[in-house]
């Protein structure tokens, strides 16, 4: 196996690690980035390659997270189920937590299991990703723009209730069909609508993740099967790792981020890059 194929692993490991969680399309600068970087695998590979890899940044979330997800314990136990036995271990609020991130994801899931093969054959091109790209960028200036001096509805994960988590879900269905969304910047824009805190809205994309992108991971191994080279588990591992070293550097930074400061420059950032895709296709430096 040649050094440049694992180095090339590292930069996709990177570019996931930061895209995944700023919303600025994970997916799309994927796409873009095998344009101008090919990976010497095979396509079916690729194709697993670019959604597994997610699961290193998702294994972030789980650790710089685990005692606000995790559901059982009596430390930090604020509902308990009961007060004593069995119960007093188990954390109501956090159980609660994951049904509403549960209905939050049935939207999706449903499209995607349905037709993501689908989704692939006709929205995978830089066109697509483009036009995502400067359409969400927009939403996130007007949004913001909108929200400019109001107080948000929502400011605790635990008021979100299922009504809150069925509307954020339907917006994730628009980045489970568009690459170029970002699943969370249109989990992010349609909190944000609803009127959820910044901060609230980003951790609750988070944990939104991570069943949503373990059941992706499963789905597209499944599909390509379990008979992987030794080359294809050393790239993957690679992507994987990077991934996940670099995406606790960007969930810290984006939380204290969002603290002092909107969404709008992530608004611009998409509206450049999506205007430079379309004239590097338009170009020909990607392919259509």
């Amino acid at each position: 196996m040649e050094l440049i194929e694992v180095l090339k692993a590292v930069l996709f490991g990177i570019i996931e690690g930061v895209t995944e969680w700023l919303p600025v399309s994970s997916t799309g600068h994927m796409i873009l980035l095998n344009e101008m970087i090919h990976l010497n695998v095979e396509e079916d590979f690729y194709r697993m390659f670019e959604v597994v890899i997610q699961l290193g940044a998702i294994l972030a979330v789980v650790v710089l997270f685990w005692s606000q997800i995790w559901p059982f314990g009596k430390k930090n136990n604020k509902e308990p189920l009961a007060k004593s036995g069995a119960g007093a271990w188990i954390k109501a609020d956090i159980f609660k937590l994951w049904f509403h991130i549960l209905v939050s994801c049935v939207p999706a899931a449903i499209i995607g299991i349905l037709f993501d093969e689908v989704f692939e054959k006709y929205f995978y091109n830089y066109q697509t990703v483009a036009v995502m790209l400067i359409l969400f960028g927009i939403a996130f200036i007007l949004v913001e723009n909108y929200h400019r001096g109001k107080s948000a509805k929502i400011n605790s994960l635990t008021e979100i209730g299922y009504d809150t988590a069925v509307l954020i879900g339907l917006f994730q269905v628009i980045a489970a069909v568009f690459p170029g969304t970002s699943r969370s910047g249109a989990t992010i824009v349609g909190a944000l609508l609803i009127g959820v805190a910044r901060t609230v809205a980003a951790e609750y994309t988070f944990f939104l993740a991570i069943p949503v992108m373990f059941g992706a991971s499963l789905l597209k191994i499944v599909k390509f099967g379990f008979d992987f080279s030794v080359d294809e588990i050393v790239i993957l591992l690679t992507g994987m790792v990077i991934a996940f070293v670099v995406s606790l550097f960007v969930i810290r930074f984006l939380l204290g981020y969002i603290k002092k400061h909107d969404f709008k420059v992530f608004g611009y950032y998409r509206i450049v890059l999506g205007a430079v895709v379309l004239a590097c296709g338009i170009a020909g430096l990607v392919n259509a």
